[in-house]
Parts: structure tokens; C-alpha cells; sequence
């Protein structure tokens, strides 16, 4: 029978290719301590870009007393507009996914940067980025 639950267990789960990078928070880049604030995930075949990030205020202080983490939370939420095309976040939100993304994953040498670019299959892309989130970012 079409439809039938063993015929659904045996069906293939679609999983597509993606890339993501950890965005980090390097108050002192001559120290070269990081603290992870964000996931930006992209997957080209499934369409999809997407970032999520936090910031442990706590945990930055004590790296950086001096930090003003409002201005660190408003370009984190700015990497989220970003990745979502809110044209709130500027013209680098009207591009297309791809080049958002390789413009979010750009080597930089600023206080915020992604981490190297790392890859995998899924066949859920925004269920992967909580997933990586919760692992790499939650604490």
C-alpha cells in the first residue's frame, strides 16, 4: 500500500550537502582567546542560509572588562540580518545566499571572526544549525 508507515520507513531521507562556521568573539587578538558566539550555516541544493548567535556577557567580561559587549551584540544580530536578507542589515543583505554566505565566512582580523569553514550532510538544514548551536555555541 503507497503511503503505508513500513514504506515510509524504507523511503530514502534526502540529505544535502552544507557548510558552516562558527562565528567567534576575539576580544584580544593578540592573545588569540576566543569565545564562540554563533553558528552561520549554508546549504546551497537545500536553499538555505541561516545564522544564530548569542553572546555570554559574562564570559566576555572576564576576558575583556573593558568591552563594550552592546556593540558586540548589535554586530552579532547584524550577522543574522545578514544571513536572513533583512535589507535592515545593509546592502550586503540584498546579494544572494551564496555570496552572503561567503561574505559572513570571509577571513577578517576583527574582533569578531568565523572560524574555518567545515562541511556535512543534512537532511534538515535549520534543525543542523540548532543542533551545531546547542553543541558549539549554548553553553
Amino acid at each position: 500500500m503507497p503511503g503505508s508507515p513500513e514504506e515510509r520507513r524504507r523511503a530514502p531521507v534526502t540529505r544535502h550537502p552544507f557548510e558552516y562556521a562558527i562565528v567567534r568573539v576575539i576580544p584580544r587578538v593578540e592573545r588569540g582567546e576566543a569565545l564562540n558566539a554563533g553558528i552561520v550555516l549554508h546549504s546551497r541544493p537545500a536553499r538555505f542560509l541561516g545564522a544564530r548567535t548569542e553572546l555570554d556577557e559574562v564570559l566576555l567580561a572576564a576576558m575583556w572588562p573593558d568591552c563594550d559587549a552592546e556593540t558586540v551584540r548589535d554586530h552579532l544580530a547584524t550577522i543574522e540580518r545578514i544571513a536572513a536578507g533583512d535589507p535592515s542589515a545593509g546592502p550586503i543583505a540584498s546579494l544572494s545566499a551564496p555570496e552572503r554566505w561567503h561574505w559572513l565566512v570571509a577571513p577578517s582580523s576583527t574582533v569578531i571572526q568565523p572560524s574555518e569553514v567545515h562541511t556535512g550532510l543534512t537532511a534538515d538544514p535549520a534543525a543542523t544549525l540548532e543542533h551545531l548551536f546547542r553543541t558549539l555555541v549554548a553553553r
